[in-house]
């Protein structure tokens, strides 16, 4: 896990010594990304709420956000790690809902 670039601590989730995978959640808006540790059983909107206290603290609701995997939305939030194929080493993409305006 220590190849991925990102932050040079990792967030875990879930029962201590239970199994993990590790993946990455990465916030293209703010250029950041986390390594994230939990059990593939984990739902991906407490990968969601955890990524976003990291990345984007600024955040009001999680609602606000998708999470992309293999380029698709993932559009029930409730389902597992496990249950979307996320593999240790998987990426997880964190984007905001609407699209925002750029200022120039």
């Amino acid at each position: 896990m220590s190849t991925l670039r990102a932050r040079t601590d990792t967030v875990r989730l879930g029962e201590p010594g239970a199994a993990v995978i590790a993946v990455r959640v990465e916030m293209p808006e703010v250029w950041d990304a986390i390594r994230l540790e939990a059990p593939p059983s984990e739902p991906v909107v407490a990968v969601k709420v955890q990524a976003l206290a990291r990345l984007y603290p600024e955040a009001d609701f999680h609602e606000e956000f998708v999470v992309k995997f293999l380029g698709c939305e993932v559009l029930d939030e409730n389902a597992s790690l496990a249950d979307i194929g996320a593999v240790t080493g998987s990426t997880l993409l964190l984007m905001f809902r609407r699209r925002r305006p750029v200022k120039i």
